[in-house]
């Protein structure tokens, strides 16, 4: 133990307050520090600190000198932390069971996070509408956005596959949407 710490240890074994006001300026922010890493709340943080050093401040007498106080101080308010979250332990209620509120029972209903038949259905129906769209595009308009939205090619691909300027593929590709657009407008759901 600290030669600092073992004359102020024993001083507030004695009953000197300010012995024990010296530890617990010295001690602290490290205290703190620990216990804000714990609960991740300044205020419950400081709170805890200070339950940390009057609890250690009651149980002074039993503190062993052979040891560090330091240790035996952090190992309180790690105590202490543990038994905030066993005293905090939130209310569980079972998902089967209704809910009172306002005199009325509420059932409880979950969505099923598994997508139904319906939902891949009119994905399916979706797709076909859209591909049938892409294939009655003009070819020079179908063929740069099957490179880029399906394939998956960036422009400068695009423009090196087709030997085409940059700009006339960004051009071509903003016209094949327009027409997509107006072409599938009203029929997607």
């Amino acid at each position: 133990m600290k030669k600092d710490d073992v004359e102020l240890v024993r001083k507030a074994k004695l009953g000197d307050s300010k012995a024990y006001d010296k530890l617990i300026l010295l001690y602290k922010d490290v205290v703190f520090s620990i216990v804000y890493r714990m609960v991740r709340n300044k205020q419950e943080a400081e709170d805890l600190t200070q339950e940390a050093f009057i609890k250690a401040y009651k149980s002074i007498n039993s503190f062993n000198e052979d040891y560090a106080f330091s240790t035996w101080l952090f190992k309180i308010a790690t105590n202490n932390c543990i038994d905030f979250f066993r005293k905090r332990k939130l209310k569980t209620y079972s998902m089967d069971e209704s809910i009172k509120y306002k005199g009325d029972e509420i059932k409880q209903e979950y969505a099923d996070p598994e997508p139904d038949v319906e939902y891949d259905l009119v994905a399916e129906e979706r797709k076909k509408i859209i591909r049938t769209a892409i294939d009655q595009l003009p070819e020079k308009y179908r063929i740069v956005i099957e490179m880029r939205h399906q394939k998956e090619y960036s422009y400068e691909q695009i423009s090196e596959d087709l030997e085409l300027p940059l700009g006339t593929v960004k051009a071509r590709i903003f016209r094949a949407r327009e027409m997509l657009n107006k072409a599938l407008r009203g029929k997607l759901f």
